[in-house]
């Protein structure tokens, strides 16, 4: 539209049309930076979460692998059940210095939200005095339970308790989440590498 001097302007509508558009540009821009940061969050926790549910699947792997079956004075050296279990098995301190780690009588167990490893150093005599207390380690917090399956291969089965001299052929830990808790670990199965020695 002319002015009344003749020079070119624009009317009140063509400037209201071009802020609404104006608007809808900002509005989609931060959007889509909303949206950004919040998939930038997601991803990162994640990534968070599934490094620490890899260093537990590590751990575990690692403590079924190296259960100690003990020798035929020792008797039963795992009792298995559907939600716990105690096992013998070397103190993970001594891993990769070349020395032979002392055994240690270990306790898996859910409690409270947390999943717990507790051991004593495995004594052969009988122990006099009264039994010192455990240390434990929370190896991590916010889950609702695991669930525990033992594999014998004489039987073709699995099964949620395991007594015996020996040990089974492959142990099963499942780690269960809340319902709403986005966090999902595949089962962790490892077969005991080592065979009870005689005497």
């Amino acid at each position: 539209m002319a002015s009344a001097d003749g020079e070119a302007g624009f009317t009140l509508l063509e400037i209201i049309v071009a802020l609404v558009v104006l608007g809808v540009l900002f509005a989609t821009l931060s959007q889509g930076v909303r949206f950004g940061f919040a998939s930038w969050g997601r991803q990162d926790q994640a990534l968070r979460t599934g490094e620490g549910l890899s260093a537990v699947d590590r751990t575990l792997r690692r403590l079924v692998e190296q259960m100690d079956p003990g020798s035929e004075r020792d008797g039963a050296t795992l009792a298995g059940r559907a939600h716990a279990m105690a096992f013998m098995a070397p103190l993970p301190s001594g891993a990769g210095t070349g020395a032979v780690a002392p055994a240690a009588d270990m306790r898996l167990r859910v409690q409270d939200g947390r999943l717990l490893l507790s051991w004593l150093p495995h004594r052969h005599a009988v122990r006099v005095g009264p039994v010192p207390a455990p240390q434990t380690t929370m190896l991590m917090d916010g889950i609702a339970g695991i669930d525990l399956g033992y594999w014998s291969d004489a039987s073709r089965q699995w099964s949620t308790t395991w007594t015996g001299n020996t040990l089974p052929d492959l142990v099963r830990i499942r780690l269960l989440f809340g319902e709403h808790d986005p966090r999902h670990w595949p089962d962790i199965v490892e077969a005991p590498a080592r065979a009870q020695v005689p005497g």
